[in-house]
């Protein structure tokens, strides 16, 4: 059975420069179910994460933003 993936995306209200996007990203692959985390070119303060539901939640997502010293929001959802 193939896993589900769903969406979410993290409004960061700091500017990050590319290495703490990069450092951002890095982390949340860290964890489980985490498949594709990113910033798009643009829209520096929005990252979008695709995950596996099953393995982890948008709340465990915005935790690990926060925990990472950001203020974060999830947006939509």
């Amino acid at each position: 059975m193939k896993p589900s993936i769903s969406d979410v995306m993290i409004h960061i209200n700091e500017t990050l420069s590319e290495e703490a996007r990069s450092t951002l990203e890095e982390s949340m692959r860290q964890i489980e179910g985490v498949i594709a985390p990113r910033f798009n070119p643009g829209k520096d303060h929005l990252m979008v994460i695709a995950f596996n539901p099953d393995k982890t939640s948008s709340a465990a997502l915005l935790a690990k933003a926060r925990s990472a010293g950001y203020t974060a929001q999830l947006i939509g959802g």
